[in-house]
C-alpha cells in the first residue's frame, strides 16, 4: 500500500496571535529583525525585550545584512506562551505585472520556510498571520491562497497549523480561499 504524504491540520481561527498556545509562531517581520509594526511590533512587545536580544545577536553573526525575503529564523518566545518564535520576511506586493510571479514565489517561500525550521525545531503546532497582507499589501484572497496552499503541500511543518487572523474580515476571506482550494480546514469562529 502506497504510503500518503504528511498533511497538517489546519485551522482558522479569529483572535491575537501573541496569545496563541502553540510551540512556535510566526512573526511576519521586516529584514532587520529589530522590531517594527504590525505583527512584528506586536510580538516584540508581548514576547519582551528577550526576542529583540536573540535578534541583535542574529545580526550580529549569522545574518549581518538582514533576513532575506521568503527566508525564516527562529529565535526564543521571550514572554509568550509559545516556545519558539519563527521570524519571516514577505515580500511586498509588486502590483500586477512582471514581477508578480517571482515576488508570490517569495512569498510561498516565506510560509515553506517558516513551517519547516518550525518542524526542525520539533514543534508540532504553529500559529502563523497572514504574511505581507498587512502594510506590504498584498491582496488578502490571494495571501490567504498562498498561505493555504503553501500549508497544504509542505513537505515539513507542524502536525498542527493554525491561522491566526486579526480581523473579521480576513478570517472570512481565508475561509473562502479554503473553500476554493477545496481544504479540509477546520475553520473556528
Amino acid at each position: 500500500m502506497a504510503r500518503q504524504p504528511f498533511r497538517a491540520r489546519i485551522e482558522l481561527v479569529r483572535g491575537d496571535l501573541t496569545r496563541e498556545r502553540v510551540d512556535a509562531i510566526v512573526n511576519a517581520a521586516n529584514s532587520s529583525l529589530l522590531g517594527g509594526g504590525g505583527v512584528d511590533g506586536a510580538i516584540h512587545r508581548a514576547g519582551g525585550p528577550e526576542i529583540l536580544a536573540e535578534c541583535r545577536a542574529l545580526r550580529a553573526t549569522t545574518l549581518p545584512d538582514g533576513l532575506p525575503t521568503g527566508h525564516a529564523v527562529a529565535t526564543g518566545a521571550g514572554r509568550l506562551a509559545a516556545r519558539w518564535v519563527v521570524h519571516t520576511v514577505g515580500p511586498v506586493w509588486p502590483g500586477e505585472g512582471p514581477q508578480l510571479a517571482e515576488r508570490r514565489a517569495l512569498l510561498e517561500d516565506a510560509y515553506r520556510n517558516s513551517l519547516a525550521v518550525a518542524a526542525s525545531l520539533g514543534a508540532t503546532s504553529i500559529a502563523l498571520p497572514a504574511v505581507s497582507a498587512g502594510i506590504y499589501g498584498w491582496p488578502a484572497d490571494d495571501a490567504a491562497e498562498v498561505a493555504l496552499g503553501t500549508a497544504a503541500t509542505a513537505a515539513a511543518a507542524p502536525a498542527l497549523v493554525r491561522f491566526v487572523l486579526f480581523s473579521t474580515g480576513m478570517h472570512a476571506t481565508f475561509a473562502e480561499a479554503a473553500d476554493r482550494l477545496d481544504l479540509d480546514a477546520v475553520v473556528v469562529g
